[in-house]
């Protein structure tokens, strides 16, 4: 990819809100540097970080270098831009920890470690905030823009307007210190622009401004947002009812973050296909095109899903979320089922009918009908069993039964714990041994 595509990659991506005057020249006169700020609350990112990272890695690809920076000071005050509420401020073992651990998550996506000029850094701004003393700070910075200007900003003047519980002078600085940090990368690493979300707009012309008025009029810095991704139905993108959809495994399992993709609506699929995966505009003109020929098949939710799981995850756990899902959903094997781990086994059935039985009743063996009419309601009586399971309609981990006075003992346990039957097509029910 030439190194002056970035603009007209992301535009038609429809990645770009607001581009600064001059900032497409400077991208295709030189290679350029670039920062894009990560909040360092949590010890993962989420997918609300995913379109300024996907951004990074577009910005990589074109040939430019990309600076990811964690904001460890920052992250102890609070940016105030879409915030009614002050945040709580973190302390230094906490910063380090969510740092390394967003490296380690930025690393599948962005490189850091070969030798090509363009290779990407992560920097910290507590780095070079933590020896800056008070007085220092407000002679150097603070008497360079003044309070007019910091007043005009949309994320103070909402704050100031009655919006939540006003606004601390903790707050009201954050935009001085995010500033700085674009001078600062300005005079130690050439970075001349910075990326962000459209509600960064205020905070990023207030660096370009800071740059300016400090190195003089010939200091060339430019700020480049993305607009925010809302869902089609105008609810916040990313969220679900039990809350963030994380990267990290621990947060949200690969098989619920396949589900989320999944199961997004055709309008969005069309959106999210083009920010969210680096397929090119061919492959995705003709996506969606098949997917308009025939919805029901979801061929872009499918292909969304498969695309931004292998690249979060791996193309194994995007397999065993495929397989996962055609356990609950389609016409998976009893091999299948046992080579769910015990997270998944109880997410892909979440919601369905759970029975207790002691693990002691399975020792010796209990008649599947026994199991199913007297230890559990599952039936309503044994004649109802006998006769589901002579019409072919039940199964007892994924294996249709043929004698409903077959033993089920421990031996058919899955992870040692679990049964699962099955009555017609969508009926499932989980029995527990304890």
């Amino acid at each position: 990819m030439a190194t002056k595509n970035f603009i007209e990659e992301l535009e038609w991506r429809g990645m770009i809100h607001t581009i600064m005057p001059g900032a497409k020249e400077q991208l295709e006169k030189e290679q350029t540097t670039a920062y894009l700020g990560i909040d360092p609350t949590a010890d993962s990112l989420h997918i609300g970080h995913l379109v300024g990272v996907m951004i990074l890695k577009h910005f990589q690809m074109c040939g430019h270098r990309p600076l990811a920076l964690v904001g460890g000071a920052t992250g102890m005050i609070g940016d105030p831009s879409g915030k009614s509420q002050e945040r709580n401020l973190l302390d230094e073992k906490t910063l380090r920890h969510n740092q390394e651990a967003i490296k380690r998550q930025l690393a599948k996506l962005l490189d850091f470690d070969s030798d090509a000029p363009n290779a990407a850094a992560l920097v910290n701004n507590y780095d070079w905030m933590k020896e800056f003393t008070f007085l220092d700070f407000i002679r150097d910075i603070g008497k360079c823009i003044t309070v007019n200007y910091m007043m005009a900003k949309d994320s103070v003047k909402k704050r100031f307007n009655g919006e939540g519980d006003g606004m601390s002078f903790t707050e009201f600085t954050y935009q001085l210190v995010q500033g700085y940090d674009f001078l600062h990368l300005y005079e130690t690493m050439n970075c001349k622009i910075q990326l962000g979300g459209a509600d960064q707009w205020g905070n990023i012309t207030t660096g370009t401004e800071l740059i300016r008025r400090k190195l003089g009029a010939e200091a060339e810095a430019f700020g480049i947002t993305c607009p925010l991704i809302t869902k089609a139905d105008g609810t916040k993108f990313g969220k679900t009812e039990s809350g963030n959809v994380w990267l990290d495994p621990r947060y949200t399992s690969p098989y619920k973050f396949y589900q989320f993709w999944l199961n997004v609506s055709d309008e969005d699929a069309k959106r999210y296909i083009k920010i969210f995966t680096l397929l090119d505009r061919e492959t995705i003109d003709a996506l969606i095109a098949e997917h308009d020929a025939a919805p029901h098949l979801r061929v872009l939710q499918k292909r969304l899903a498969e695309e931004i799981t292998c690249m979060i995850h791996s193309r194994e756990e995007y397999e065993k979320a495929v397989e996962a899902s055609a356990i609950l959903f389609g016409g998976a094997t009893s091999e299948a089922l046992r080579r769910l781990d015990e997270q998944t086994l109880l997410q892909v059935f979440e919601g369905v009918p759970q029975y207790r039985v002691a693990r002691t009743e399975l020792a010796a063996g209990i008649p599947f009908v026994d199991l199913c009419a007297e230890k559990s309601d599952i039936f309503a009586s044994k004649g109802e069993c006998r006769k589901l399971v002579q019409g072919g309609g039940v199964s007892l981990n994924k294996e249709k039964l043929a004698d409903a006075m077959r033993p089920v003992t421990d031996a058919d346990l899955i992870a040692g714990k679990y049964l699962l039957v099955q009555r017609g097509k969508k009926n499932y029910y989980l029995v527990i041994a304890e």
